[in-house]
């Protein structure tokens, strides 16, 4: 008999899992249902070329409608899971509707954080993590208007840098005193604080956020050290915070995520999660990970696919991300931070350079500008704990291949 499969979620760890599965010819009646009204989306291009205007909705989508109606997908938008009865097996909808499964897997992502300080309820203050939320935040992106941005992170800069080009007066707002501060080496920090004070963008630094002024819709963001920043609209990008509700309520493990083993099972064996929602170890890195990255989604659902069809598969993967803003593409692989050297590649200047973090002279994180080759070549180095010469890391006419020591 036909097993029956229910997906919670319908981010981009869903759709890849469902494409795998189909792939594979599963033998499972699939039943997707995810609380947003649109079908699986990649996230990445909101706060870049969506954002922009340079492309629809439709190209946002991992796969085309017709995709899941001629695969047999069953398929529920804007269908929010709020209990998970594990004994009976069956998820319960908001609107009282039951959901039957043989197994589950929960694909639950994350949401923007909050930030929580007088005037927050003010109208122009936006997150930006959905389609819904650029669409609303679109239209006050008009030439000469102000726009505050509060956190300088990836998705904070990235809007900075489409903000700036359609003529928009741009301020970021910082509490840490460098940019990109938990992702990214001082070296690549300083750079792109540079190029965005060069691009126009004001970058205040250091700055903690009093609280929001205005009468009925947000006019200025106020600074504790007594600053005023006038703003006509206002994105809050301080990061994002796991979906673990569902199933801390379900009695499923939670830590920083819904806690997995390598195959993407939660503490019930007829569960499984997958995506930015996870906490999982990483046997290459030796530790446990919560990632908010499509390589992970993507990974962690080609994986799952396997398990569910009976396959000896474990997710094992180098972690890597990517950002776009202006002229430039930062890619990195390895988690930067846990270092004791650093070896520089490339110029700075020319915009054109790589920053390799070692640990007893093995290679652990990659921060790729402008150099995919570099990032190409280090991504298995990462995985087999290449020992390396930092002399000839350094000497960018070296292929980063040939620099074993």
């Amino acid at each position: 008999m036909t097993e029956s499969l229910l997906i919670v979620g319908a981010g981009h760890a869903a759709g890849q899992l469902v494409a795998s599965l189909v792939q594979r010819k599963a033998d499972f009646r699939i039943t997707l249902v995810g609380d947003e009204g649109s079908l699986p989306y990649q996230r990445p291009p909101l706060s870049k070329k969506f954002l922009a205007g340079e492309i629809d909705s439709e190209r946002l989508l991992v796969r085309p409608a017709g995709f899941f109606d001629t695969s047999g997908i069953s398929v529920h938008t804007g269908t929010t899971i709020r209990s998970i009865d594990r004994a009976r097996r069956v998820a319960v909808s908001g609107d009282s509707r039951e959901f039957r499964y043989d197994r589950l897997v929960l694909a639950l992502g994350s949401r923007a954080r909050e930030l929580k300080v007088p005037g927050s309820e003010l109208e122009g203050i936006h997150t930006l993590r959905s389609i819904d939320d650029v669409t609303k935040i679109r239209p006050g992106l008009a030439p000469g208007c102000r726009l505050t941005i509060i956190g300088a992170g990836y998705i904070g800069l990235e809007v900075a840098a489409v903000a700036v080009g359609m003529g928009v007066d741009v301020t970021v707002i910082e509490s840490a005193s460098r940019v990109m501060s938990r992702a990214v080496s001082e070296e690549v920090s300083r750079a792109y604080a540079h190029i965005h004070r060069e691009r126009g963008v004001s970058l205040m630094l250091g700055a903690q956020v009093r609280g929001f002024a205005g009468s009925g819709r947000v006019s200025a963001v106020e600074l504790a050290d007594g600053q005023t920043v006038v703003s006509d609209i206002v994105i809050v990008g301080i990061g994002a915070v796991p979906n673990t509700e569902l199933a801390e309520r379900s009695g499923l493990r939670t830590g920083d995520g819904i806690v997995v083993d390598k195959q993407c099972v939660t503490s019930d064996p007829s569960v499984l999660a997958i995506g930015d929602c996870t906490q999982h170890p990483n046997p290459l890195l030796n530790r446990s990970l919560r990632l908010e990255s499509v390589h992970n989604a993507l990974e962690q659902a080609k994986t799952a696919a396997a398990v569910l069809c009976g396959e000896a598969a474990s997710y094992a993967q180098v972690p890597w991300f990517w950002s776009d803003q202006y002229d430039l593409k930062l890619q990195i692989a390895g988690i930067p931070g846990d270092h004791d050297e650093t070896v520089l590649r490339g110029s700075v200047a020319n915009r054109r350079f790589s920053v390799l973090s070692l640990k007893d002279r093995r290679l652990v994180a990659i921060e790729a500008v402008n150099s995919p080759m570099d990032f190409v070549q280090a991504r298995p180095m990462i995985a087999t704990a290449s020992r390396l010469d930092p002399d000839r890391l350094g000497n960018e006419s070296t292929p980063l291949k040939d620099c074993a020591s």
